[in-house]
């Protein structure tokens, strides 16, 4: 073989997101497994899990949707939170485990919002109005049936997320994580104030895009100041969701440029544009032939990871060579392959994603209990 010929993948070569090396362009995009104990403090079962990856060879892993606070914030039973000291005490055995791998961690900040369906805090959800969501709560994830109408949430209220928010951030700072992902994507809070169809307010947070994308603007503002410079601050962003695979912003570029232009403005490292499970190519592409990730980076400034179909090498390739992204975030083909990077430098296939490893539920018990039956 000529090696003066051989081309490195590109989706293998460093990158840089804030302050923060990572050995590649991979990511484990944040995957909900909803397997911490009842008090939302994470487990051994998950520290092992997550260091997989890091042992696997990926530059970088986003976790699970981890509420910051305890009161309308957490969307599942059983998911972990970042909004108590013996939290972020679980979460120091994950961090350890992934550094010593050599990887690298940031804990993704998620409210549910109007999409909870899980939570002990309160009795009620709370939402940018009163609309029901819609579509029906998620079986693998533990719910059954139609999500009640949540309440409008007053604008104190939002000022104590945007607090939440920011202490979380400084407990994932305590617990060892090298940043905090904001999740203002897939049909939870934050996307519901962006969401035209259940943001009907009328004061400063509704109404024209730049008002509905102030709450997340405003949450990014609180978490930057609120921890170190070298602390990584990102915000992953969709237009499509768990309860709506049709929706897309209805201003298309114009409301993409107000986005991306306010955020770009508030001191984040990163944007990530989430597919919801589609492929890339499916819900990237705007009017004009241009992209939305590629559109994202141009606007904001900012480095960008894409998302939706990533493992497959040729596609990857493109999205980052003609400039779409500057990394990759990965999910189903990440279970399937905890060791994607390695494969992928040694030319290896890769195991196709088996849904039964996420059935009845999508827990780690139920993966370790598909793995059994399988060998």
């Amino acid at each position: 073989m000529d090696l003066t010929t051989t081309r490195v993948h590109p989706a293998l070569e460093p990158a840089r997101i804030g302050a923060v090396d990572l050995a590649n362009r991979l990511a484990v995009a944040p995957m909900t497994r909803v397997s911490a104990r009842p008090d939302g403090v994470p487990t051994a079962e998950m520290a092992e899990y997550y260091a997989a990856f890091a042992t696997g060879g990926f530059g970088l892993i986003i976790s699970e949707g981890t509420y910051p606070d305890a009161a309308y914030s957490q969307g599942y039973f059983n998911q972990p939170g970042l909004s108590t000291a013996a939290q972020a005490e679980g979460w120091r055995a994950v961090t350890d485990r992934v550094h010593a791998a050599g990887g690298k961690i940031v804990a993704q900040l998620m409210h549910a919002g109007a999409l909870s369906q899980g939570n002990p805090h309160r009795s009620e959800l709370a939402g940018p109005s009163a609309v029901q969501p819609r579509g029906q709560m998620m079986p693998e994830y533990g719910g059954d049936g139609p999500w009640p109408v949540p309440r409008e949430l007053s604008v104190l209220e939002i000022k104590e997320i945007i607090d939440g928010f920011a202490a979380a951030a400084v407990r994932a700072h305590v617990a060892g994580f090298d940043g905090v992902e904001i999740h203002g994507a897939n049909g939870y809070l934050l996307d519901q104030f962006l969401t035209v169809y259940t943001n009907r307010r009328t004061d400063e947070y509704g109404g024209p895009v730049a008002n509905r994308i102030r709450l997340t603007v405003e949450i990014a503002d609180a978490v930057v100041a609120a921890t170190p410079q070298d602390f990584v601050v990102g915000v992953r962003l969709s237009q499509t969701k768990v309860n709506d695979f049709e929706y897309r912003w209805p201003g298309g570029s114009y409301d993409a440029d107000v986005i991306f232009s306010l955020l770009g403005a508030t001191g984040v490292d990163y944007l990530h544009i989430a597919s919801e499970g589609r492929n890339w190519l499916e819900t990237a592409r705007l009017q004009g032939g241009q992209t939305i990730t590629g559109l994202a980076r141009r606007i904001s400034g900012l480095p960008v990871i894409a998302n939706g179909g990533m493992h497959d090498a040729d596609q990857s390739d493109r999205v980052l060579t003609d400039g779409h992204a500057d990394l990759l975030s990965i999910g189903h083909g990440a279970l399937a392959n905890p060791d994607l990077p390695r494969r992928l430098a040694d030319g290896r296939p890769l195991e196709d994603f088996d849904r039964a490893m996420l059935q009845p539920s999508v827990t780690l018990a139920n993966a370790k209990q598909w793995q059994t039956d399988r060998s």
